[in-house]
């Protein structure tokens, strides 16, 4: 026997071409489509990053002679003038306004999608369940916009009793304090919107991600006494909150770009307007400030102005997808 002569069993066996039992060099190196596909989805990815390394250099290398010749600080100023000889810009305003009304969406669209995506795996019956994730996963290609314009349509003529009960009872707080801007122009109303535009992406990945819970898990917890809410609490939802929070920030994301829906809703503060901390006042994002002066790029000190604004949201954006990809990367059963 090969135990006693001191030779291996699979040394003994011939590989499929009388080699070794796994193939020998065929196996290292395997066959010419695997290599010539591995190469080309190596080069695609390196194409994609080198892509997006080039534009954040582009926008660098543009913004930084406005940024030299800025008079004002650029990150604490809510100052904007770059029609006279002194550029005079700052992005605080921005920077509130772009993050405020992208959180006030992620605090809205993020327990309502899940509930749905939890509604649809756990409760609703198979012939229901099937027809809505077809749904939920058609909804969640619809461009944005739609959803914005609907949104606007809709909720517009309902959104002015909001705003006057908010500013009666809640007046007092810094959040709800009473502005000179009516109507549904304010950060409130935009973050509403910006709610329904996301709200099928968080939904879509979040019922992709409940509907990968092993069965065994959810069996193991029923078996044990657990009831319909504790077995979802302990089994579906710890297996799914890494996707959950993946699909929320990659909701974040396209909220924090969103442009069109947001230049037509926003209601813009005029120069010398009092800026306060309260969610019933107008103001711009990045997208929309950049997207309402787009016309008036005349010359590259102004340009770059603006440019430079569009570097703090590609940071930003890029900043919140990285983060996405760290916390999915820990479950590599939703990345692969």
């Amino acid at each position: 026997m090969s135990s006693v002569t001191g030779v291996s069993l699979a040394d003994e066996l011939p590989g499929p071409s009388g080699g070794s039992p796994l193939g020998g060099d065929q196996a290292g190196t395997g066959r010419l489509g695997d290599r010539i596909f591995g190469g080309t989805a190596k080069g695609a990815g390196v194409l994609v990053v080198a892509m997006v390394t080039l534009v954040g250099v582009f926008l660098l290398w543009q913004a930084v002679p406005a940024l030299k010749n800025d008079h004002v600080n650029f990150l604490t100023s809510r100052e904007w003038s770059v029609d006279g000889p002194q550029l005079r810009f700052g992005i605080t305003e921005l920077l509130w306004t772009t993050v405020v009304t992208s959180l006030i969406a992620m605090l809205i669209a993020v327990p309502v999608g899940v509930a749905v995506a939890l509604f649809i795996t756990q409760y609703a019956p198979r012939w229901l369940a099937k027809p809505a994730a077809t749904l939920v996963d058609l909804l969640a290609a619809v461009p944005s916009i739609v959803y914005g314009l609907w949104g606007l349509r809709t909720l517009g003529p309902a959104y002015q009793p909001v705003q006057d009960f908010l500013q009666s009872k809640l007046g007092h707080l810094p959040l709800f304090s009473a502005t000179s801007v009516s109507g549904f122009g304010t950060i409130l109303f935009i973050g509403i919107v910006l709610s329904i535009m996301v709200l099928p992406i968080v939904t879509a990945l979040s019922r992709e991600v409940f509907a990968q819970t092993p069965v065994t898990h959810k069996e193991g917890a029923l078996a044990l006494g657990a009831t319909k809410w504790e077995m979802i609490r302990t089994a579906v939802l710890p297996f799914g909150r890494p996707g959950v929070i993946s699909a929320s920030m990659l909701a974040l994301g396209r909220a924090l770009g969103e442009t069109i829906a947001v230049t037509i809703i926003v209601s813009s503060l005029a120069d010398g307007t009092p800026w306060s901390w309260s969610l019933l006042n107008g103001g711009e994002t990045f997208a929309s400030r950049i997207a309402n002066n787009a016309a008036e790029f005349d010359n590259p000190q102004k340009a770059g102005a603006f440019i430079a604004a569009g570097l703090v949201l590609f940071i930003l954006t890029f900043v919140v997808n990285a983060i996405a990809r760290i916390v999915i990367e820990r479950r590599k059963a939703f990345s692969e």
